[in-house]
Order: structure tokens, then C-alpha cells, then sequence
């Protein structure tokens, strides 16, 4: 059955391409998003250039004809700006007229009453949500790019091995995907095998198991990983052939101190990248830093200082100076995301940090800035999200995992264990 569907703006800010992710339906914009796409095009940052580029979508599809008649979208659906000028409308009592949103709920609760067809407010706004319920008027989430996080693999399974197949394993280094048996699941590219002598990884391009050489004793400028996820983790992040990696874990699990410390080992130590940048989103994206006193560096400093903590204990442990390599901006940069757009990044090892406050459309961003001979780490945790449009479900790092699932240029892991201290690993249980 065809549907209405009434887009909130921060829908389209989200995604300024969401008009096209309703098939055959019809996708109503009210006039008083208009308003507010208008309002924010001058915003500096990725809330400003999604508003222009909702502009930009919305002015070629009036080529095809009245955007207040309606236009056909490529899945056969239509797109429609509301506009009511012939009646008046009311907003129920006690609620204020000076807002947009309320303006936006007049809108959709007019359009449903006005049509035969379903109508539902689609908005990735909680409290929106709720008082158009309270109006009743059906709305729901962008469930577009919402993925179930459970869904995501862990990245490793464990199975048992023949034994003539462990010793030709641990002898020649590989063996066949078909030798192996007792995994009921489906493995992905890069799934890492516990076989209880060692572990394994698949190797897709090859149709091989891999036997992973790094352990508890490899040393990346001084930090080893302490458990199984974490020497999954530094393998991964040694592995020139896996151009992106997502990295998934609690507070403490010690995703940015090995994607940091593999970072400087595969750029200072080992020449294969010529930079490592490493960065992290201001919440939300693009927020101007312009008001700081000082120079990037430092005006990036109080939202970096997660990252600078790690850097300072990486580089205690070599015995190096870390304020002469942040000189050095040719191996080290600290980068601000507010200024990544429109770049290409070749050669470089680039690290974003708490990559769970980015949207996909944003993580689509950045990921396609890289160059020739450039790995990109994501690393975040899902469940603790500053944003306010964004959830476990609906977050960059959860959404490229998922979609980089079967490409054997990509991996993933999810650490279990909190490192940190044993204060800090209570607290994620018991807090």
C-alpha cells in the first residue's frame, strides 16, 4: 500500500539523499522545512554543506516539473512540498506557534486528515516522536540506515581442527577454508579462528586460513595487546592488505592505545605510510573551533585530549618527545574533521576516534577522501553516543562495519575486556 511520508528536517540533515529511500511511496516535505534547510545553508560545517546539498537535490528535481504538484522519484515514488495557503492552521492549545517543529507536526496532522492514504512523521527527533503521538499522528525513526548491532560479528569463532589439519596449519603457516570443520556459521573475509593452539584468519582473495603470526609478545613502541581481541585487533592494524578497520569496545578496552601505538609503528618505524592523523569528531561535526584562542593545535586540544593522554604514554614508553614529532606535522597531524571534506589523503594512516557520533552519510564522507596507499581505523563505542540524533542502531561506526561485512579490504573486532585498570572495567559493568 502506498504511504505518506512527512520528512523532518533534521531527516534530511542526516541525509540530505533520504527523499530517494522510499520507494514507491510519496515523500512530503512541508514548507516549514524549507524554512529551516534555508535558515542552516550558511552553517559552517556538515549541518551548513547537507542543507546546500538538500538544496541542490530538490532545485534539479524541479526540472522535472511543480515541486507543490509533485515530482516523480527514480523508484516510481513522488515528491511533494506542502504548502497550505487556502485554509488556516490550527496548533492545538498550548502549543506555541514560534517553533518550527510544532509548525512541521501542524503540517503532518493536516495531511493526514486530508488524505485517504496512511501518513506517517518521519524523524530521527525522540521528543518530536512523542508529541506527534500525542496528536495522533503515526511517526517513526529514519530507518534507512538503522542496523541491528547485535547482528554484527564479534570477529572471531572458535573451532576445533583435525589434528592433521592444526600441524599442517602450524607448519606451512595456511591451509585450505574447506579443511576446516565444526564452524556452523558463515565466514566473512578476515574472520579471525580460535583453533585453541593459535588462531587463524580467513583470507577471502587466497580461500586460505592464515595463521596469525602477532601475539601477547608483539610490541607496538612499547604496548602489547593483553588479550584475544586485542592481538585480533593489532593484527588487523599491522595488515597492509586490510585498507580500513573498525574497532568496537567499551570505555577502557584499548582501542585508540593500539590504534594509535600500530599507527606510529607502520609509519615511524616501518616507512609504509608517510602520516599518521589521527582525529575525532566535535560534536556534533563540523561545530566551529574558531572561537578557541591559538592555532589548530591548540584550539583542538580540549576535544583531543583523550587522544594526547595516549599519545603522551606511547611516546613515555620510547623515551621520545612527543611535542617534537606534533612540529614534525609530515608523520604526526592532529586533525580537526570540520576540515576534511574536499581533500584527498594519500599515503597515510588515519585514525578517527569515537567514530560512534558520526553519521553514515558523514563516515561516507571521510572514508572516501582516502588516496592511493591510505588504511582508515575507526574506532568508537556504540553504546555510549553524544550525539543526539544518533543511536546504537543509526551511527557511522556500526554502519560501515555492517556494510564493509564481506569485503576482504576491510575488518572487524569488538573487544570484550576492559584494560584500562580494574576500577575502570567495574565501573563499564556496574554503571
Amino acid at each position: 500500500m502506498i504511504k505518506n511520508y512527512v520528512l523532518d528536517t533534521n531527516v534530511l540533515l542526516h541525509d540530505p539523499e533520504s527523499i530517494f529511500a522510499f520507494e514507491d511511496n510519496n515523500v512530503i516535505l512541508p514548507l516549514p522545512v524549507l524554512e529551516e534547510i534555508d535558515r542552516l545553508k550558511s552553517k559552517p560545517g556538515e549541518i551548513g554543506f547537507n542543507a546546500r546539498e538538500v538544496n541542490r537535490i530538490l532545485d534539479q528535481l524541479r526540472e522535472k516539473g511543480s515541486l507543490k504538484k509533485g515530482v516523480k522519484l527514480p523508484d516510481g515514488g513522488t515528491l511533494k512540498v506542502a504548502v497550505i495557503e487556502d485554509e488556516e492552521v490550527h496548533l492545538p492549545r498550548f502549543v506555541s506557534d514560534r517553533y518550527a517543529d510544532n509548525w512541521i507536526l501542524a503540517y503532518a496532522r493536516w495531511i493526514s486528515d486530508h488524505s485517504k492514504i496512511p501518513t506517517y512523521l518521519v524523524t530521527k527527533d525522540i521528543n518530536m516522536r512523542v508529541k506527534a503521538d500525542s496528536l495522533g499522528i503515526p511517526a517513526q525513526d529514519y530507518l534507512s540506515d538503522k542496523l541491528d548491532l547485535e547482528s554484527i560479528l564479534s570477529g572471531v569463532v572458535e573451532s576445533q581442527l583435525d589434528e592433521s589439519v592444526r600441524n599442517r596449519l602450524m607448519k606451512e603457516g595456511w591451509i585450505g577454508v574447506s579443511e576446516i570443520s565444526g564452524v556452523d556459521i558463515q565466514l566473512f573475509p578476515n574472520t579471525y579462528i580460535d583453533f585453541g593452539d593459535g588462531m587463524a584468519r580467513v583470507d577471502m582473495l587466497k580461500n586460505t586460513l592464515e595463521l596469525v603470526k602477532t601475539n601477547y609478545n608483539t610490541s607496538c613502541w612499547g604496548i602489547k595487546p593483553r588479550n584475544r581481541e586485542q592481538v585480533i585487533a593489532m593484527d588487523l592494524l599491522l595488515n597492509d592488505d586490510i585498507k580500513l578497520v573498525t574497532i568496537i569496545g567499551t570505555a577502557g578496552t584499548g582501542k585508540t592505545l593500539l590504534a594509535i601505538a600500530s599507527g606510529l609503528r607502520k609509519v615511524v618505524d616501518e616507512g609504509v605510510y608517510r602520516r599518521l592523523t589521527v582525529t575525532r569528531p566535535i560534536v556534533p561535526m563540523g561545530r566551529d573551533i574558531g572561537y578557541l584562542p591559538g592555532k589548530e593545535e591548540e584550539k583542538m586540544r580540549p576535544w583531543m585530549r583523550p587522544v594526547f593522554d595516549n599519545l603522551e604514554l606511547i611516546f613515555a614508553n620510547r623515551g621520545k618527545n612527543l611535542e617534537e614529532y606534533l612540529k614534525r606535522r609530515d608523520i604526526l597531524e592532529i586533525e580537526s574533521l570540520s576540515y576534511i571534506r574536499g581533500r584527498s589523503l594519500p599515503d597515510q594512516f588515519i585514525i578517527i576516534d569515537e567514530a560512534q557520533n558520526l553519521t553514515p552519510h558523514e563516515v561516507k564522507t571521510i572514508i572516501t577522501r582516502a588516496g592511493e596507499n591510505t588504511k582508515i581505523v575507526l574506532t568508537g563505542d556504540p553504546w555510549q553516543i553524544d550525539s543526539p540524533y544518533l543511536d546504537q542502531s543509526s551511527n557511522g561506526l556500526v554502519y560501515v562495519a555492517s556494510r564493509f561485512l564481506e569485503e576482504p579490504i576491510a575488518g572487524h573486532v569488538v573487544l570484550m575486556k576492559g584494560e584500562r585498570s580494574e576500577l575502570a572495567a567495574r565501573a563499564v559493568e556496574l554503571l
